[in-house]
Formats: structure tokens, sequence, C-alpha cells
């Protein structure tokens, strides 16, 4: 498929792919592009798993970009999506920039979703959507997190807007409804019930978890002090997170959906933290031992 551009130079990128088993192993069984969209080859790792990286070559989506993702994952199939770099909005004086996200797993099946942080430039104008349908026997594992401006290049996000919302459905029942709206300057940014002057805000999804997985999840962000160096090691010996790495946590179950917030200094910070956590219940909710993606570590 052709990219399309506008009148006004924005340019729209959609990508469908469609998950299956072939031959004993989870390939691409269908992929569809639309302008400067794709994906590189697949892996497969060794953990039954198909690994496979987002690429949008522009870096970011200026105002009126649109960039669209549509995943299927079919019963008995397994996938891994990441991203080798953030994903930025920049400055735009005119149309919002607009990130949309579906993904749907089927029954018997699994789903990774796990991008680098989205950092929004000062200036920016962001719409982010993302729904997640999972059938009664899926499994899936996600996060977001979202960067306010870039502190070290002295971008401290004075302007800009967000409009965020995030749903996640078991057989068409949402289990998550959620929506994020601010404007910069607004007092949620900065008031402790808010994003309390932090910089990067985030969440993890887990499904399906039960008290013994949000009870794993609580005692990692305990306080006891340990190191994040080696996060496989960390998640084996399932020690607690270091006290300073999450500033502001925490874990909840809604039925059997977990969801973790997190509020950090930086990206790395969280990212870090998203990382142990992840490794540490992938065995009880993806059912798989850790296996990081290998552009994590380049």
């Amino acid at each position: 498929m052709a990219a399309v551009e506008s009148s006004l130079g924005a340019w729209r990128g959609a990508l469908a792919l469609e998950f299956a088993v072939r031959g004993g192993r989870t390939i691409v069984a269908e992929r569809r592009h639309e302008g400067p969209f794709c994906i590189q080859r697949p892996f497969h790792p060794g953990d039954g798993v198909c690994h496979v990286y987002l690429l949008h070559p522009p870096g970011g989506l200026a105002g009126g970009d649109e960039l669209v993702l549509d995943t299927a994952v079919a019963n008995g199939a397994a996938s891994l999506l990441t991203t080798p770099a953030a994903t930025k909005f920049y400055r735009s004086d005119g149309p919002a920039s607009v990130q949309t996200q579906a993904l749907r797993v089927a029954a018997g099946a699994s789903l990774e979703w796990l991008p680098l942080d989205t950092i929004l430039f000062g200036g920016s104008r962001a719409r982010i959507t993302t729904d997640v349908h999972l059938d009664s026997g899926a499994r899936f594992a996600g996060w977001e997190m979202t960067s306010l401006g870039r502190p070290l290049s002295g971008d401290r996000y004075a302007t800009g807007a967000l409009e965020q919302r995030t749903r996640i459905y078991v057989d068409g029942e949402p289990r998550l409804l959620e929506r994020l709206a601010w404007n910069a300057g607004d007092a949620l940014l900065a008031a402790p019930w808010g994003v309390a002057g932090f910089v990067v805000c985030g969440a993890l999804y887990a499904y399906p978890a039960d008290a013994a997985v949000l009870e794993q999840v609580r005692h990692l962000l305990g306080t006891a002090a340990t190191s994040l160096d080696d996060v496989d090691a960390a998640a084996r010996a399932d020690p607690p997170l270091a006290a300073g790495n999450a500033p502001y946590c925490g874990a909840t179950l809604l039925r059997d959906l977990l969801v973790v917030r997190a509020l950090g200094a930086s990206p790395e910070e969280l990212r870090a933290m998203f990382e142990t956590l992840w490794c540490a219940i992938r065995p009880a909710v993806i059912a798989r031992a850790p296996c990081r993606p290998r552009i994590w570590r380049t």
C-alpha cells in the first residue's frame, strides 16, 4: 500500500499484523502496511514466542500525522511486540498527532505489548488510543510509559496537550476504561493527587492475574534494596525493588486484570522497574520463562 500525504504535509502510517501457528511455531501469517510503518524480520529466540520490532522510520509524529496499529493473535500463537526507540510527538501549532492501537488476542494465544516510552515534546498535541480485546483463555502483558518534555535538552513541557485512552476488554466486557487528559500547566501535573511533578508516568497490565501475582508484584515494589543490573536474575531471586526506583507506585487487581501504576524521574527508571516486574510475572501470566528481546541489549 502506498503512503498517503495530505495537502498539509501530514502523513498516515498504518500496519496490520496477524499471528498464527504454522509448522509448530508462531509466524506473521499476514502483514499489510501503508506509509512509513513496518516491521523487521521476526525473531524466534527460543522461548516459543515470535518477537517483532515495530519500525517507524520518521521517528515521530508531527501535527496531523496518524499512526495506526492493528494486531490479531490467533489461537495457539504467541507474540511479543516492542520498538527499537521511543515514539516522539513533535510540536504542533495546528492539528493533533494521532496514534491508535488495536490489539486482539484469541483464546489459547498470548500477546506481550512492550514498547519503549512515548515522548511528548513541548508544544505537542497528542491523541493516543489503545484498545485491547481479549478472549477468555487469552494471555496478555503490556505497558505504557509517557515522558513529558526533554529535561536534559531544556524542554520542560511548558506547552502542550494530551488525550490518552486505554480500554481493556475480556469477551467484550470492559475490565478497564481509562481516559487521561491534560494541558501543560494544569494543576493535575503538579498536584500530589496527580502526576506530582514527575516527568514520567506509566502503567503495566497483565491478564490473567490472581492474588498470588498481585502479592508477588507488591513484594517487588517493597522497600528492601536490591540491584537492577541483572533483570532476569532479579526476577528469579524475587527480591523487592530498590527504594527510590519508583517513588510513587501501586498495584491493584481488577478481578483478573493486574494494573500497576508508577511515576518516575526518568524513562530509564520506569522501564527498569517494569522490566523487572514483567520478568517476574511472565511465568504465571504468559506461561513462559523470562526472555528479554535482543534489541533491548543494543
